[in-house]
Formats: structure tokens, sequence, C-alpha cells
């Protein structure tokens, strides 16, 4: 471990604080900082020659300013002579601008990637991607990590009997097989359709499968304006379900969420640390799981040269 250096942006210093403590590797100092004119300034206070460099930052709110702040930490790096750098993004901006569904517009996952890869990246470290298949938008190597086993762990925990796993929309259903197989439980899907004209509306029409009785736990990757989740969890309620948990690694919690999730009768919403929550939305009901322990074992083994695909078997 003597060859790494761990350093860390601003967007989410709790995170990167957590990861030092488990792989028992001091941050970096570092100096970041804005001038007058909102320009970035980034200087490491440590010699980096020839060491292997990890950078944590969560590309969340406000995204445009931390993968800024991102780039310019790898350029620093890159000058500096450092021996390779990967880039620790828990949480990867713009993810589910993946494809280009319509007329004249940008796929700004791929730009994300190309930026990443021209300030300096040797390697990516991401988890829960919206879409697997961003892992092709890079020419270097990606580790796509998955909270799978931290919610999995907790779900053993709890014993919870009668248990279903439930897929939000039909996009999903892979996810939620996964967890499904895990933890020996049956498999249901939410069928949703986008109201015409309206992004942010769906419509639930049908539940596949077997839900009455059942302890239901939704499984999704991002919990943002929680519109879908908790329709989903109000039709499974409606079709006879005896309770309803959530799971997503991203809770991004955008405004009108936190009122949509105190309103909703759903008896628990898990989600993790990849980005950081401010108090005031962190609702009795919301239950945050660390992704620090698997971060930090990943960078372990990636520094040592170490499978990191044996961690999901």
């Amino acid at each position: 471990m003597k060859d790494m250096i761990l350093l860390a942006g601003s967007s989410h210093p709790e995170l990167a604080k957590k990861i030092s403590a488990f792989i028992d590797v001091p941050l970096a100092k570092m100096d970041v900082f804005k001038f007058a004119n909102d320009d970035t300034f980034v200087k490491i206070n440590e010699n980096i020659r020839q060491r292997n460099v990890f950078i944590v930052q969560s590309t969340c709110r406000p995204v445009n300013d931390n993968i800024m702040e991102m780039l310019i930490i790898m350029d620093a790096c890159k000058r500096a002579s450092t021996n390779s750098i990967t880039a620790v993004l828990p949480y990867y901006g713009y993810a589910r601008s993946d494809k280009k569904d319509q007329p004249r517009v940008p796929i700004t996952a791929k730009l994300v990637a190309d930026l990443l890869t021209t300030a300096g990246a040797d390697r990516i470290i991401c988890m829960d991607l919206h879409a697997e298949a961003i892992q092709g938008f890079f020419n270097i190597p990606v580790d796509h990590l998955y909270s799978l086993p931290v919610f999995i762990e907790y779900l053993k925990e709890q014993k919870i009997d009668d248990l279903m796993i439930v897929s939000p929309d039909a996009g999903g259903v892979a996810r939620a097989r996964a967890y499904a197989k895990r933890v020996g439980a049956d498999l249901a899907i939410v069928d949703k359709r986008r109201v015409p004209g309206n992004q942010d509306k769906t419509e639930m029409l049908h539940v596949i499968g077997d839900v009455k009785g059942k302890s239901c736990v939704l499984v999704d990757d991002i919990i943002d304006t929680a519109g879908t989740i908790t329709k989903a969890a109000a039709i499974l309620l409606d079709r006879g379900a005896r309770e309803v948990r959530a799971m997503a690694a991203h809770a991004i919690l955008s405004d009108p969420a936190c009122e949509r999730l105190e309103k909703c009768d759903m008896v628990e919403v898990l989600v993790t640390d990849t980005l950081p929550i401010p108090p005031e939305k962190l609702l009795k009901k919301i239950r945050v799981l660390s992704i620090a322990p698997l971060l930090g074992e990943t960078i372990k083994r990636i520094n040592r040269g170490d499978s990191v695909s044996s961690l999901f078997v």
C-alpha cells in the first residue's frame, strides 16, 4: 500500500474519509478552492511521483462543478508524473443521457467518459451505472461495482418473511432478478408506461406476479424525484402486498422526492452513501448503508493486482 495515494475531491469528503479509514491509508493533503471569478484551483501538497493515485469524487450536485474539479485534479496528477490515475466515481453524473433517443440530442454520458480519459484517467471505478453499456464508452479499464452485496447482507440480517423482489419497471428486471436469486425470493414486475408529452408523470398499469400477502422490496438504481418508486409502492399495496420497502444505490432526492416518500406507505427506504444526503432530507424511513468497505476493498485489490470480480461471486 506504500505506492498508493488517496485523494478526495470536495463533493463527498465523508465517504472519502470512510474509505481512508477502511484501507488504512491517509488522505493526501490537497488544496482545492475557487478564485473570485469562479475558476477552480488545485494544488497537491505531497510528492505523488510514480505513485498509484486514486481520486474519490461523486459527480453529484452541483454536477458540472464536481466534474470539472475532478478533471482539474487529474490534470494536476498527470503533470506531477504519477504512475497511474484511477477515478473513483461512486455516482456517475449524466449517466441517464446514455443514448440518442431524440433527434439532435447529445450522448452526454459518452462526453463525460471522453473528458475523463483525456484528462488522464487510466482506470475508472464506478457503481450501479444506469446502463451497463456506459462501460463501453471508455477505452480504458472500467470496474463496474454493484451495491447488491450491501443490500443483500441487510435483507438477510432482517430475516423478512414472504420476501418478494419487485422491479418498478421492465428496464430493471435484470437487476431485480439478480437480487431475487441471491435471497431465494420470487420476482414480480410493475408494468409502467409513460404518459405521452410528460416526462415526469407515469402511468402504472398492472403487476406481473402475485404479491398478495408478500413483503415486497422494490429494487432500482436511482431515487430522483421518487415518482416511479412511490407509484410502484402504491400499486403493490393496492394489490394486497403486506408491506413494501424500496432499495436504490443512488439517493439524489430532487424535489419533491422527500414529500412523496413521506406520504407513501412504504415501511423503509434503503439507500447507500454514494452521494451526500443533506440532513433535512434524511427522513425517518430512509436508512443509509455505507459502500465505503466495498470501494475500499476494490481499491486495495486494484493496487495489488488482485481480482475485483470475485467480490460479487
